[in-house]
């Protein structure tokens, strides 16, 4: 598991007009550069790019992502139309199944083609390549169904919605019942009125989803953050909170950040599942964080909160980052 440990951050002035110029002429120079030394690297080791990633990074995000900047850079058309198939299918969530398989073995072929590769040689290669494609094409499924929950409105009309709101109260408060749909008693787990439907407006199904699966899945640490949260001086909203990290772990795998963690933790395809471990993970993590800040009031949120993202951020941007979802509470 990794800690997020203290990092200091500079202002430092705005970067200088020679120094935007310079990194353009760099980014310039290796744009047009590329494909020569690619060629000359073809030619003296005898593998191409893609089979130099897969052979020479680890498992994991290190050749996960060295695949996906490989293939998006690439000029070839043949892997140009294959990458713009993929997206499509992705984004579509047709990624499944025994689709998933055809697509898999379609794109190996096609870069076995294009790329002049003897399948029986360069066995080991077949198998890392696919994997990597499942990995970046289902992170993109992934991010694809996790904004279609995001965009789902919490609707009461609606009896799985409304049965999914029961359970979140009996999974953190099993020995309370429920005098009402409409009661103050959900204000005593962290929502703002008497009606929870109206704090999940931003995040939509997506919200209640989280706050139920770790409620549910990690229940001994959930009870753990909810005690935590009713403390009286440093205490703060368990739901309304948990939503808020519902918007941040949405942030990070829109943007990509949560790749890493995602190319380190999946054996196969991303699911939504492990999306709710990594939600999980950051909802417990910034309970332990928000206790060592030792904020006055929760008029601090904003600024812990903001902390707390950066540190996961700096986290994620090393390859080798691996979080411990299997959350156990030491104590309270």
């Amino acid at each position: 598991m990794v800690t997020l440990s203290p990092t200091t951050h500079n202002s430092g002035a705005p970067a200088s007009a020679s120094g935007m110029n310079l990194a353009s002429l760099w980014w310039w120079l290796a744009w047009w550069l590329r494909p020569l030394v690619k060629w000359v690297l073809r030619r003296t080791t005898g593998l191409c790019e893609l089979q130099r990633i897969c052979y020479g990074e680890v498992s994991g995000a290190p050749r996960v992502k060295g695949v996906e900047r490989s293939l998006a850079s690439s000029r070839h058309p043949q892997l140009r139309q294959l990458v713009a198939h993929l997206d499509d299918v992705a984004a579509r969530r047709c990624f499944t199944g025994a689709n998933e398989r055809q697509l898999l073995q379609r794109a190996v072929s096609a870069v076995l083609v294009a790329k002049r590769i003897n399948p029986t040689v360069h066995c080991g290669f077949v198998a890392a390549f696919g994997k990597c494609v499942e990995q970046i094409w289902g992170y993109r499924q992934l991010a694809a169904e996790v904004e279609l929950l995001r965009q789902t409105p919490f609707d009461s009309a609606d009896a799985s919605h409304e049965r999914r709101l029961l359970d979140l109260w009996r999974s953190l408060r099993p020995d309370e019942p429920l005098q009402g749909r409409i009661s103050k008693q959900w204000q005593d787990i962290g929502f703002q009125g008497d009606d929870p439907k109206t704090d999940f407006r931003g995040m939509g199904l997506l919200g209640l989803e989280n706050l139920l699966f770790f409620a549910s899945e990690h229940r001994a640490p959930a009870h753990h953050v909810l005690a935590h949260s009713m403390h009286a001086t440093a205490g703060y909203c368990f739901a309304i909170v948990g939503i808020n990290i519902t918007h941040m772990a949405w942030s990070m795998l829109r943007d990509g950040s949560a790749q890493t963690y995602f190319y380190n933790t999946s054996r196969s395809l991303p699911t939504l599942r492990l999306f709710h471990c990594f939600y999980s993970y950051l909802f417990y993590e910034f309970d332990r964080f928000w206790a060592e800040a030792k904020p006055t009031n929760i008029m601090e949120f904003s600024t812990v909160k903001g902390q707390f993202e950066r540190r996961v951020r700096v986290a994620l941007s090393d390859p080798r980052t691996q979080f411990r979802v299997t959350l156990a509470v030491h104590h309270v």
